[in-house]
């Protein structure tokens, strides 16, 4: 089955929308607040279940694999035909795209991680000598934004995609014309070259 760009559009599309699902539910699953238990000198902070950490971690990781296979979709050769990069970049929307692309990913993940791993460390260090502890959770709609700016981040790779197929299209227009304009002018070469042999 042959790599072709609506499939790699499909793929990235498909990751970002995971990413997004995936943020979305650790948002609205995050716990406002643990229960502070007193001992002696500590505060045990004791959390209800809560999957937020798992799923900010799959955001994360299908935002991660959005990102890449929207950046290899860019270059891939094909139908076995290459593009130097150079010739992408050289278009301007691609290029303000492009970047645009990579800027929402690490926004994205930043927004992501942050929270999600804010989140995880109050699980795992749930043990506290202030006893005037509140038992905190990570910051509230982060997570949530993360996922937006995640599936942001897909359609700018969309975007690009399409943007990097329309500048393919126009170097191979560019290197059929030069190669067809070469070979009249061989041809005229040649044809000129047997004419004065005859004469």
């Amino acid at each position: 089955m042959a790599v072709t760009i609506k499939r790699a559009a499909l793929i990235v599309a498909s990751l970002g929308v995971l990413s997004f699902i995936f943020g979305v539910i650790a948002e609205n699953k995050k716990p406002a607040a643990g229960t502070p238990i007193s001992g002696k000198d500590v505060v045990i902070c004791k959390y209800p279940s809560d999957p937020s950490v798992v799923l900010g971690y799959l955001s994360v990781a299908f935002l991660i694999l959005s990102t890449l296979t929207g950046y290899w979709s860019l270059f891939y050769p094909y139908k076995g035909k290459s593009v130097p990069q150079s010739v992408l970049f050289q278009n301007t929307s691609f290029f303000v795209f492009f970047n645009i692309a990579l800027f929402t990913g690490g926004l994205a993940a930043t927004l992501l991680l942050w929270p999600t791993i804010t989140e995880h460390l109050h699980l795992i260090r749930n043990v506290h000598h202030n006893l005037s502890t509140e038992c905190p959770t990570a910051k509230t709609g982060l997570l949530g934004g993360g996922a937006f700016v995640s599936l942001d981040s897909a359609l700018f790779w969309l975007v690009s995609l399409m943007l990097a197929d329309n500048a393919r299209e126009d170097h191979f227009d560019e290197v059929e014309k030069d190669r067809k304009v070469e070979h009249a002018q061989v041809l005229a070469s040649a044809e000129y070259h047997v004419k004065g042999g005859a004469v």
